[in-house]
């Protein structure tokens, strides 16, 4: 994702914060159309929650989207878009709460103080735990703590694409002994984050590739502060320049993207391996399914969260 909310400027920044209330069946598509409009970071109120051992919180009626994009000057036309397609969504579903939103105009933001709003630490799954470095959160049993400070950077384990997929590599990792030692391929990185939770799950080598130079100089940082450098590698380059096998690969990308290198993801796996791919939405499930259907891949399991799919595909261990 380009920006930087770390990068210092002489200059004071100018950002348009965006709040929308919106009923939760809406959220989703809220969510994507601002990150396609340019949206430098969308984040639900309603998932800041914290770790505890309470239960969780009921389902809320009303879910808050805060939305930060720079200021420039078709401030004034984003405003119109946005309400033009919350128009064409009440239009749509009549029977739900038509979303609203307000502006403010934010000027040289502390974006240390921004993240420490919106992100807490957050249980994705049994054993994994993931958390800001200004959280303190200590272990218990068998709990893997990742530590990620994101950044401008896609990737903190709120979003379904991104929980799904560490679901899927801890159930790998920890369950399958088919390997002694696993390599392991983290595409679209971006913060590290699941490249880091490999190595923090057991991985002897991880190589985390992505074509943003931002994403990589994030991810950099939180492998750094998760004390897993001896094993993660981090890679400024396209995919498809990459060489060798690994025995599981994690891609959390868009379903065209996935489609696109989908051959040489698989030219990629090791015999007996998992190719694990996420950031696919409901309507593209078919596309990705009739893609990646091939004789030299077994469906091992599908993951699904609200409008979010995640495959898990294995490579026969004899050819």
């Amino acid at each position: 994702m380009p920006g930087s909310m770390d990068k210092p400027s002489t200059e004071k920044e100018k950002w348009v914060h965006f709040k929308l209330n919106t009923p939760p069946e809406l959220a989703e598509a809220l969510a994507n159309y601002l990150t396609e409009m340019g949206a430098q970071g969308v984040f639900e109120e309603f998932l800041q929650t914290g770790v505890s051992d309470v239960p969780e919180p009921e389902p809320q009626d009303e879910r808050v989207l805060n939305a930060y994009f720079p200021s420039r000057t078709e401030d004034e036309k984003r405003i119109s878009d946005v309400r033009s397609y919350i128009a064409n969504l009440a239009e749509l579903f009549p029977n739900l709460k038509k979303p609203t939103f307000a502006t403010e105009l934010i000027i040289d933001p502390q974006w240390g103080e921004v993240w420490k709003r919106f992100f807490k630490p957050l249980r994705i799954s049994k054993n994994i735990i993931v958390k800001p470095s200004w959280e303190r959160y200590s272990a218990t049993g068998r709990e893997t703590v990742i530590e990620i400070d994101p950044g401008m950077a896609f990737g903190t384990g709120q979003h379904p694409s991104t929980s799904m997929c560490l679901e899927a590599m801890e159930e790998i990792l920890l369950k399958d002994r088919t390997f002694q030692k696993w390599r392991v391929l983290d595409v679209g990185t971006g913060t590290g984050i699941l490249g880091i939770s490999a190595a923090k799950l057991g991985a002897s080598s991880v190589m985390c590739v992505d074509i943003d130079d931002q994403a990589v100089e994030i991810a950099h940082k939180n492998v750094a502060v998760n004390h897993v450098g001896d094993r993660v590698v981090i890679v400024n380059s396209d995919v498809a320049r990459i060489k060798g096998t690994f025995e599981l690969i994690v891609a959390n990308l868009t379903a065209e993207t996935l489609i696109k290198i989908k051959s040489h993801l698989v030219k990629m796996m090791e015999k007996g391996g998992y190719l694990v791919i996420s950031g696919i939405i409901e309507k593209n499930r078919q596309d990705v399914e009739k893609a990646f259907t091939r004789d030299d891949l077994i469906s091992y399991k599908v993951i699904a969260d609200k409008e979010w799919a995640c495959y898990v595909y294995k490579k026969p261990a004899k050819a």
